[in-house]
């Protein structure tokens, strides 16, 4: 292990003592620093983001148990608290959250060059851990202790150098809403298309406008009145009130994040040979499907969670080269993440909400 510095042996962090409402949200000052194992990389957070997947982790909503929308239990969190409330069932606790992270490599695992040192980078949320089958998956902030903390540690694969005038809570705001976004994306292969982009206001949606322009799509965005001029600010070329009607067969790809029960109007959009992904369901996860629909027009459905490693580096390229910008509501400071999720939960923001470390 290469050191460059005396490093402390405690640092402060936002720790999850379980799954449930805020108040397992713990603040702590003398948490162990993480140790290095080979082939990992030691770094000094300098920011994060909030997500959709750190309350839906905190409450335990990816539980098979739940069966409702994300933001009824968010603040409260569930009666009966599930086991299996991880993206790959049950969380040992207690455990460092925050899927996104901005920050500097201060230390190097065996096996890593010491010339990483030094090195300012952004940590993919989401990949296949060293020696997991082919089909495994790692969240950053999940199955991993992530970025709510001074300190942190990943496989130094996965922490991508980025060279970009953005301060570090702007380019925190990137990772895990926008690789989300990008890996949709390329999931359907967009092209000159004609899209539309559920929940087009929030992390996931919003990036999804910038990357669908980006490749030359006429975008749609579904939101509520007060929120549509900023979105065709940021390259909406239409909008849609969460109330209305879905124009029939007016789309070739559907991104959607919402899924509940407005779900088989959305399909009722796509054109034959139309292509739908999702990666969310803040309405909620069961939906009603006519298969009909699915079969008599060719429509293609797929999900989308796991990335091909590309997602993130074209993803930090599109950074560098200024052709996506961040979209940053507000910042709160660490210590105050209780508050910071809580403004996220009323959903009056457009894009993402920042964290800040000292």
């Amino acid at each position: 292990m290469t050191l460059p510095q005396t490093l402390p042996e405690t640092m402060k962090a936002m720790v999850l003592t379980g799954h449930g409402g805020l108040d397992k949200l713990e603040w702590r000052e003398d948490m162990p620093l993480p140790k290095l194992a080979p082939g990992e990389v030691l770094i000094k957070v300098g920011a994060a983001a909030v997500n959709n997947t750190d309350v839906n982790t905190r409450t335990g909503w990816y539980s098979k148990t739940v069966t409702g929308d994300t933001n009824s239990a968010a603040a409260a969190g569930y009666d009966d608290a599930p086991e299996d409330g991880g993206w790959s069932g049950a969380l040992s606790f207690p455990r460092i959250q925050g899927a996104d992270c901005c920050g500097r490599i201060v230390a190097v695992g065996d096996g890593v060059d010491a010339a990483r040192i030094g090195q300012r980078v952004l940590l993919r949320p989401m990949y296949q851990p060293a020696g997991g089958a082919a089909d495994a998956l790692e969240t950053f902030g999940s199955e991993r202790d992530g970025g709510f903390a001074e300190y942190t540690t990943t496989a130094a694969k996965e922490a991508v150098p980025v060279n970009s005038p953005l301060s570090d809570v702007e380019l925190a705001s990137f990772p895990c809403a926008f690789s989300t976004a990008e890996g949709m994306i390329q999931r359907v292969n967009l092209a000159a298309e004609r899209v539309l982009i559920t929940g087009a206001s929030g992390g996931v949606g919003s990036a999804a406008i910038q990357l669908a322009k980006r490749r030359g799509a006429h975008v749609t965005a579904v939101t509520s009145a007060s929120k549509a001029e900023a979105l065709r600010a940021l390259g909406a070329d239409e909008t849609l009130n969460r109330d209305a009607e879905i124009p029939d067969q007016g789309f070739d790809v559907v991104l959607d994040l919402v899924g509940g029960e407005a779900w088989s109007g959305v399909l009722h959009g796509l054109r034959p040979y139309g292509r739908y992904v999702t990666s969310g369901a803040i309405a909620g996860p069961i939906v009603p499907l006519d298969l009909r629909t699915l079969y008599l027009r060719d429509l293609t459905l797929l999900g989308s969670t796991r990335q091909p490693a590309r997602v993130f580096t074209d993803l930090v390229g599109y950074i560098e080269r200024a052709e996506i910008r961040p979209t940053l509501a507000e910042t709160y400071p660490l210590h105050d993440l209780r508050a910071a999720q809580e403004a996220f939960l009323t959903k009056a923001h457009i894009g993402k909400i920042g964290i800040t470390l000292p």
